[in-house]
């Protein structure tokens, strides 16, 4: 994926970018099932497809950090379905995605590597929608359907600089919108 330079009178620097996605629709919780072994029913599987469609017209393929219940793992696969060019990215399975608060994660991303330019995450609400409220510089608070993306354009060079209000929400999908 191309960096976004960005000029100030000093220097240049690369802008980070951080995209973010709920799983799809899960099946309901029941007796004898764990959490992390939920999988996802016929509208969440439908809407990864189509999730994958719409996200294929609008951004490049990149891998995704993903949480490792079963249900976002299918929402992965959903997503490939419908994105066919995401498939053979590394993607790869974060445990700590599961579990983490919001202020955990901010801590995990600013933790990543400078030459991460852009960070794509598929997990959970409400950390997700926590952690977009959190970053995004508007006061438009959201709650991530399922399904549901937002990019976020940071004005930053570190990933350690991510804080409070720093970035600007330049793509808000969901299910019914796609």
């Amino acid at each position: 994926m191309s960096p976004i330079l960005l000029q100030t009178d000093q220097e240049e620097f690369t802008m980070k970018t951080l995209h973010v996605l709920r799983h799809a629709r899960s099946e309901p919780a029941g007796p004898g099932v764990a959490d992390r072994e939920r999988g996802l029913d016929e509208q969440g599987e439908e809407d990864a497809r189509r999730m994958g469609a719409a996200l294929a017209e609008r951004i490049l393929p990149q891998p995704l950090v993903v949480s490792p219940a079963r249900r976002a793992q299918l929402t992965l696969a959903g997503l490939c379905e419908g994105w066919p060019a995401l498939a053979p990215m590394p993607h790869r399975t974060e445990d700590k995605l599961y579990s983490l608060t919001t202020g955990e994660l901010v801590a995990w991303l600013q933790q990543q590597p400078d030459s991460e330019t852009s960070l794509f995450l598929l997990g959970h609400n409400p950390t997700l929608s926590e952690l977009v409220n959190h970053l995004a510089s508007d006061a438009v608070a959201v709650t991530l359907p399922t399904t549901g993306y937002v990019q976020l354009q940071l004005p930053i060079e570190h990933w350690q600089e991510l804080d409070r209000g720093c970035g600007e929400r330049v793509l808000q999908l969901g299910p019914a919108t796609v």
